[in-house]
């Protein structure tokens, strides 16, 4: 009986630690922004977003045509904020979704 303990408990042991092994290697790197535009006369950037009040720290307004990057289902939308990169400064910040478009274009 006591040998069957010490089994049990070894494939225990066993099966957490392929289970945390396969958790670490299963990570992905970070997604590259896809090339976009931004397609509203003009577009608030803001440095985050908040659940609970919304996008917060504007950081300044991106005009028509500006050339961003947001990979849809890989960079966060909250609430019809989304994720974006601003290639200009090289920065990353919240715009609204609505305001994104020309996927590939540049």
């Amino acid at each position: 009986m006591r040998t069957q303990v010490i089994r049990a408990v070894g494939v225990l042991t066993a099966g957490g630690a392929l289970v945390a092994l396969g958790a670490t290697g299963a990570q992905a790197g970070p997604v590259v922004p896809r090339h976009a535009v931004i397609v509203c006369q003009s577009a608030s950037f803001y440095a985050n977003y908040d659940s609970a009040s919304g996008p917060h720290g504007f950081k300044r307004t991106l005009e028509y045509g500006n050339k961003i990057g947001h990979t849809p289902g890989a960079h966060p939308v909250y609430n019809g904020w989304a994720a974006t990169f601003d290639f200009g400064p090289n920065d990353w910040g919240y715009v609204r979704s609505e305001c994104i478009g020309g996927y590939d274009s540049w």
